[in-house]
C-alpha cells in the first residue's frame, strides 16, 4: 500500500476533528452576534455559558468522528470522489446530531437554543466537505504535476477496453495511476524484465479471457513479487457478482441474482422516485408553462411528443416529451408515415446517423428538428415530461435510457439484461459519455448500474446529471 494513501487519509482525522469544532464555533458565533441578538434575544447563557458550550463541541465532534468511521469516511482509497464523500458526511452529521438529540430527550433536559442545533448540523456538513475538498485537490494538484502517490501500473491487453483504460490513465493523472508499460498478452518472461529495469505497483488484466492456467500463474506472480492485481470482468465474472445461498434440505443452492435491487431496495427507490418526480414537477411547473407556450408560438401541433419504449421485462409503455420537431416529420408509431420515411434514410447515410452500426441511431443535425427544439434537446429540456413516466411508474430517476421497438428487436443476449430493471431520465451511461460513448460501452455502464445498485449511487448520478447536461462532461 502506498505511503501517500496512508497519510492522506491519517490527515482525514484531525482535518475533520478541527473543521466539526470550527462549524461549532461558527454557530455559537452567528447565534450570539449583536445583529441576530437584537431580533432575537439569546436565552441560553445562563444554563449554557461558552466554556460548557465549548466542552460540549468537543465531545460531540469526538463522537462524529467514531460515527464518520462507521459510515465509510475514512477508507484508504488512492483518490476520493468528493460526492461519494459528500453523501457519506451528510448521513454522517445527520445521524449524529440525532443521536445528541435523542440523548438531551432522554436526560429530559432543557436545550433553549434549536438554532444551535440546526445550525451546528449545516455548519458541520459544509465545513467538513470543505476541508476534504482542498486535501482532494492538493492531492490531485500533486499527482497531476509530479505523480506524487500515483501507482506505478502494468496493463495487459490490446482490445478496445483495454485502449480506453490506458487512455483514461493518460488523459486524467489525478486518478492516481501512471503507466509504466503496456502488454498485449500475460507473458510472465516479459513482465519479469520490464519489473527489473522500473518500478511497478499494481498489474491491470483488462483482457481476462485468457485460459484459467495463464490467468493464475499471473496471479500467483503478482502475489510473489507483493504487486497488485486488478482486472476487468468479463461477461460470466459480472453475470455471478450478485448470488445468494439458501439450503435445499442440506444442500446449499446458489441464485445468480440478476441485481441487488431486490426487496426492501426496490420499495426505497420507488419512494425516492416518487418524491423526487413530484417536487421536480411542482418547483419547475413554471418551465414546463413557459416550453409550452415556446412550442405552441413556434409552430401548430401538439405540445407533447409521444411514442412506445421498452421498458421493466420488456413491457412497452407510452413514453412522453416535449415535441422538438416539426409536427408532420415526428417519427415513432403515434408518428406520421413521411417522418417515419425519413428517418430510415437518414439512419443508411453514414454521414448524418454517427452511431451506425449500433441497434440505435443518432442523427447530427437532424433536419426535421425546429430551432426551439434545437436549444431544447442541448440543455434535455424536452426531457421534462418524463418525470410524469417517473411518477405513473414507468420510469426511474436513474436507469438506462428507454428505447424504440425496432432498436431493441436487434439487442443480443447480453444487451437485452438491462430490462430487469426500469428505465431511467437519466443514468450512469449519461452522465459518463452521454450519445459519445459506444453502444457495448453504455450496456457495459447500465448492466453495472444494475448489478451495483445503491441509492447513495443514485444521488451520485443525479448530482452529476446537471453539471454534464451544461457543460458538456463526458469523462466521470
Amino acid at each position: 500500500m502506498k505511503k501517500s494513501k496512508l497519510i492522506f487519509t491519517a490527515i482525514l482525522v484531525p482535518l475533520d476533528f478541527i473543521m466539526l469544532l470550527g462549524a461549532g464555533l461558527a454557530s455559537y458565533y452567528l447565534r450570539t452576534n449583536p445583529w441576530v441578538v437584537q431580533y432575537r434575544p439569546v436565552l441560553f447563557y445562563l444554563n449554557l455559558p461558552f466554556s460548557e458550550y465549548f466542552i460540549l463541541v468537543v465531545s460531540v465532534s469526538s463522537f462524529l468522528l467514531i460515527v464518520f468511521a462507521l459510515v465509510g469516511l475514512y477508507e484508504i482509497k488512492t483518490i476520493r470522489r468528493l460526492l461519494d464523500d459528500f453523501s457519506k458526511i451528510v448521513i454522517g452529521v445527520s445521524a449524529g446530531v440525532m443521536v445528541l438529540v435523542f440523548y438531551v430527550f432522554l436526560r429530559q433536559e432543557l436545550f433553549n437554543s434549536r438554532f444551535l442545533v440546526l445550525a451546528g448540523w449545516l455548519f458541520a456538513i459544509i465545513f467538513v466537505f470543505f476541508g476534504r475538498l482542498l486535501i482532494n485537490q492538493l492531492q490531485k494538484h500533486l499527482m497531476r504535476k509530479s505523480h506524487f502517490g500515483a501507482h506505478q501500473v502494468l496493463v495487459i491487453g490490446q482490445d478496445g477496453l483495454s485502449k480506453k483504460v490506458i487512455e483514461n490513465i493518460k488523459i486524467d493523472p489525478s486518478l492516481g495511476y501512471q503507466l509504466v508499460s503496456n502488454l498485449i498478452e500475460p507473458d510472465i518472461k516479459k513482465i519479469k524484465r520490464r519489473i527489473k529495469n522500473k518500478e511497478i505497483d499494481e498489474i491491470i488484466l483488462t483482457d481476462p479471457n485468457w485460459p484459467k492456467e495463464r490467468v493464475l500463474e499471473l496471479i500467483n506472480f503478482a502475489e510473489e513479487n507483493h504487486l497488485a492485481f486488478k482486472f476487468v470482468p468479463n461477461l460470466f465474472q459480472t453475470l455471478t457478482s450478485n448470488t445468494s445461498v439458501e439450503m435445499l434440505g442440506d444442500i446449499p443452492i446458489v441464485e445468480v441474482k440478476k441485481t441487488v435491487l431486490d426487496g426492501w431496495g426496490k420499495i426505497i427507490k420507488r419512494f425516492f422516485d416518487i418524491v423526487f418526480s413530484l417536487s421536480f414537477i411542482i418547483i419547475f411547473s413554471p418551465v414546463y408553462i413557459l416550453i409550452v407556450l415556446l412550442i405552441k408560438f413556434e409552430s401548430p401541433g401538439p405540445v407533447i411528443y409521444k411514442d412506445y419504449r421498452y421498458g421493466y421485462k420488456k413491457k412497452r409503455f407510452v413514453f412522453y416529451k416535449f415535441r422538438s420537431m416539426k409536427t408532420e416529420l415526428c417519427d415513432g408509431e403515434f408518428g406520421t408515415k413521411k417522418g417515419n420515411k425519413i428517418l430510415k434514410e437518414l439512419e443508411k447515410d453514414y454521414q448524418k446517423n454517427i452511431r451506425k452500426g449500433s441497434p440505435l441511431h443518432k442523427i447530427q443535425d437532424d433536419p426535421r428538428i425546429t430551432k426551439l427544439g434545437k436549444f431544447l434537446r442541448k440543455y434535455s429540456l424536452d426531457e421534462f415530461p418524463q418525470f410524469f413516466n417517473v411518477l405513473m411508474g414507468d420510469m426511474s430517476m436513474v436507469g438506462y435510457r428507454p428505447h424504440l421497438s425496432y432498436e431493441v428487436e436487434k439487442f443480443n443476449f447480453n444487451q437485452q439484461r438491462m430490462f430487469y430493471i426500469k428505465p431511467g431520465i437519466t443514468g450512469l451511461a449519461q452522465i459518463s459519455g452521454r450519445s459519445d460513448l459506444d453502444f457495448d460501452e453504455e450496456v457495459r455502464l447500465d448492466v453495472f448500474y444494475m448489478e451495483n445498485w445503491s441509492l447513495r449511487l443514485d444521488l451520485i448520478i443525479i448530482l452529476k446529471t446537471p453539471f454534464v447536461v451544461l457543460f458538456k462532461k463526458h469523462k466521470v
